[in-house]
């Protein structure tokens, strides 16, 4: 069947070489399109499957299949007998999908976040490379401390693209009292889509000794973590060091 506005082939390393792209991820790839160009909004529902078929001139069945792996990939929510909305950062069970500390006494409670500082520089070697900018471009800073009750538990530095953020000041992050990637999706459109992070042991030097409230050189879990958003483009990264005294880090695999 020849479908309007698909190709039925992806070219990979050379002409020579067509690569197969199934008809569902054809379709994931169109709804992806719409997602980027804001035709639909975090937490918005959007047209039904039947819709959609008939949009892309598809069977039910294909947008079912393109729709069910977005919303194993937590782009989209299936909400029974409302429809599907857009996975959004306000949404409370979205929080542990990006902070994967555990308390080992089971207790999810819900962390606060305290912002420390924020300012604005220019971006060095690493931070161009780690958000795909130019070097010098101008870049948002934030440190902000994780606690879980009383207790501090993680230290981020973030690195942020200045020109997405632009407006974001250490004012604005004390006024929110939701999560940082809500901030962002709310007040500036961005919605983060997937991470990649690199683990290792560090120990805790004096400044995050003295942040955490725990001795010096006592072993700290560094976590260095690059978001995307839609069209794999980086838009932040972090730093964190974690104390795991009381928690862990977790990830299921499947």
């Amino acid at each position: 069947m020849d479908v309007p506005g698909i190709l039925c082939f992806n070219t990979s390393m050379s002409q020579d070489s067509p690569t197969f792209s199934p008809l569902y991820r054809q379709i994931k790839a169109l709804i992806l399109q719409a997602l980027e160009a804001g035709e639909w909004r975090p937490g918005q529902v959007i047209p039904s499957e039947q819709e959609l078929a008939a949009r892309f001139n598809v069977s039910q069945g294909t947008v079912r299949k393109a729709i069910d792996e977005m919303a194993a990939d937590n782009l989209l929510v299936r909400k029974q007998g409302k429809g599907t909305y857009v996975a959004s950062h306000n949404d409370p069970r979205a929080l542990f999908r990006f902070l994967r500390l555990a308390p080992i006494d089971g207790d999810l409670s819900h962390p606060q976040s305290v912002p420390l500082d924020c300012w604005r520089a220019k971006a060095g070697q690493e931070a161009s490379r780690m958000l795909g900018i130019e070097p010098g471009a101008p870049i948002i800073i934030v440190r902000r401390l994780l606690k879980f009750g009383v207790k501090p538990v993680v230290i981020d530095e973030i690195y942020l693209p200045g020109e997405v953020f632009h407006g974001l000041s250490l004012e604005v992050l004390q006024d929110w009292s939701g999560s940082l990637y809500s901030l962002f999706e709310t007040r500036f459109g961005l919605r983060m889509i997937r991470a990649q992070e690199r683990l290792r042991a560090v120990a805790a030097d004096r400044s995050a000794a003295e942040i955490l409230k725990v001795s010096e050189g006592t072993p700290l879990l560094s976590v260095e973590r690059v978001t995307y958003t839609y069209g794999d483009k980086p838009v932040e990264w972090r730093r964190g060091l974690y104390s795991t005294a009381d928690h862990f880090y977790l990830n299921e695999l499947s």
